[in-house]
Formats: C-alpha cells, sequence, structure tokens
C-alpha cells in the first residue's frame, strides 16, 4: 500500500491546517503529502516545501482521478456548494468514485454529526456521501465535525454590538471545536490509521447553550450580550428584514433547530485522542479574538 496522502481543497482554511499539521506536529515527511486543489497556484509555498500539488476539481472527474493517481489515502473536504441544485452531493461522489478508480487504498471524508437525523439543510448531502465513500468497498475514515468556534464570528460581533443575539436554538447545545483543533486531529487519524473501517465525532470538550456563549462573551468582552429566543419562523423573518439573501435563510435556520433539537449536543473525546491535545476552550478563544469585535 502506497503510503501518500492526499488532502482535497488544501487552499482553504481545513485542508490548509490539515497539510500543516502532517507536516508539523505529526511528522510525516513532504514527499509523503499531495495536496490538491481548484487553485494549485496558491500552494507555491508547499511545493517548496517538498509537497505534490496538483490541480483537483471536484466539476472535473477526469481530471481527478488523474490526481489522486499514486494516492494511498485520498480525503475528500466537503464542498461548500450550497445552491441547492444538488451541486455538492454531486461533487463529492465525483470525487469519491474517482479516488476509487485511480486506486485509492483508503478514502477519508469530512461529515457532519449525525446526519442520518440532523435538522440541518445539507445533512443529507453529507450523509449519501458518507454512503457513497462505504460503497466503494474501500477502507475509510469519516470525520463527523462539529461546529468551529470560528463560525460564532459570523453572527456574534454584530450581537455585541447591537447587545442582543436573536436565536432559534433554544437550550440546545454545541460544542464548538478550534478549527485548528479538528484539524490536528484529522492529520493525527491520516498520519496513524486505524487497522478498521472508523467514523469520528470532533468536538470541543464543553457543549454551551446560546445564553451560555452570550454570558461568556459578555463578561470577556466588556459588553453585554442579551439573547432573544425567537422561533424558526421569526428567525427567518428577522433575516430577511435584515437583508440577508433568502436562498441562505433556511439553511442558517437550519443550524439553530439542529441546535434546539439537540443534534449537535453529543461531545465525544475523539479530538483529543486523535490530536493527542486538549481542545481550546470557547473562553481562549474570544479573548484571542477581542479584534473581531466592535470595541
Amino acid at each position: 500500500m502506497t503510503d501518500t496522502i492526499f488532502v482535497t481543497g488544501a487552499s482553504g482554511h481545513l485542508g490548509r491546517a490539515i497539510i500543516d499539521s502532517l507536516l508539523g506536529a505529526q511528522g510525516v515527511p513532504a514527499a509523503r503529502v499531495i495536496a490538491g486543489s481548484r487553485s494549485p497556484e496558491k500552494l507555491s509555498d508547499l511545493a517548496a516545501k517538498g509537497v505534490t500539488v496538483r490541480k483537483a476539481d471536484f466539476d472535473d472527474p477526469a481530471g481527478l482521478e488523474q490526481a489522486f493517481a499514486g494516492a494511498g489515502t485520498v480525503l475528500v473536504i466537503s464542498t461548500d456548494a450550497l445552491d441547492g441544485a444538488g451541486t455538492r452531493l454531486r461533487q463529492h461522489r465525483a470525487a469519491i468514485a474517482a479516488a476509487a478508480k485511480a486506486g485509492a487504498k483508503r478514502i477519508a471524508y469530512t461529515s457532519l454529526p449525525d446526519p442520518e437525523t440532523s435538522k440541518v439543510s445539507f445533512a443529507p448531502d453529507h450523509l449519501r456521501s458518507e454512503e457513497a465513500v462505504k460503497a466503494t468497498g474501500l477502507p475509510y475514515l469519516i470525520f463527523r465535525n462539529n461546529w468551529y468556534q470560528e463560525n460564532l464570528l459570523m453572527a456574534l460581533p454584530q450581537a455585541v454590538a447591537s447587545g442582543q443575539w436573536y436565536s432559534s436554538a433554544g437550550d440546545g447545545r454545541i460544542p464548538h471545536a478550534a478549527r485548528d483543533d479538528i484539524a490536528a486531529a484529522i492529520a493525527g487519524a491520516l498520519a496513524n490509521p486505524p487497522a478498521v473501517s472508523t467514523t469520528y465525532t470532533l468536538t470541543g470538550s464543553e457543549a454551551l447553550t446560546t445564553d451560555e456563549v452570550a454570558g461568556l462573551a459578555s463578561g470577556i468582552l466588556g459588553k453585554t450580550v442579551q439573547v432573544v429566543h425567537v422561533t424558526d419562523e421569526q428567525l427567518a423573518g428577522g433575516m430577511k428584514a435584515a437583508g440577508v439573501p433568502e436562498p441562505f435563510i433556511p439553511t442558517l435556520v437550519s443550524f439553530d433547530t439542529a441546535a434546539r433539537t439537540g443534534g449537535l449536543a453529543t461531545v465525544t473525546s475523539d479530538l483529543e485522542t486523535l490530536s493527542g491535545r486538549k481542545p481550546r476552550p470557547l473562553a481562549a478563544f474570544l479573548e484571542a479574538n477581542k479584534a473581531a469585535f466592535p470595541g
């Protein structure tokens, strides 16, 4: 079995962090790492380190098969194509099929927690993609990643500025994890794969409600943030009034629905086991990112 590791989406935040962890903490030689991207020109610094760089476009199945040639493990990082037209699932299936045709010995895939029952609007894409991985008959690694701490920067700064955080998540809990911690865990599994196919759920160590996150932020940032609990319908209406593009509203609301119904609450030790380090607490993230919030 070839021991090369192909990471797709290598010019994205997660893909790049995984490669950095492979080369760094995991001590994987650059010659064993292949970085794939639709924009390989963005990876010149990796090429300078001895990493093989290839073009990998999920909309080009034939090109993907060529790109994956000689790879032992192929990590398919899920795309962000949320157009409602099935593009994301088509892309994932194309990449998975190309990896199998190219002779990969193991396929890895980044998913989300409990896609079988999740209320997140794009959970079915992940479930069907996981099924496609398993259908190849190859050994697999599936990483069900919970929400990044960085995701909070999409809404929390505005909530801090106004003092109000509109949410339909109720008392649902989310164990946010740092993106770099999740990347380190994935790199640990890729560098030291288990003997059998395995599905991991990667989470932070503390599952907090929206009210608890708001309280934490209030204390650290010195500004009171009050959660205003609303229904899904009210949240959607508020987003529309605020100018959020309508095609994105159902997906954004589904995140709160998933939290409220418990679909994101599970806490596991998989991240710490694979990465060999404690997950970064949310308080530490907020402290480190004070500059992202209004003064």
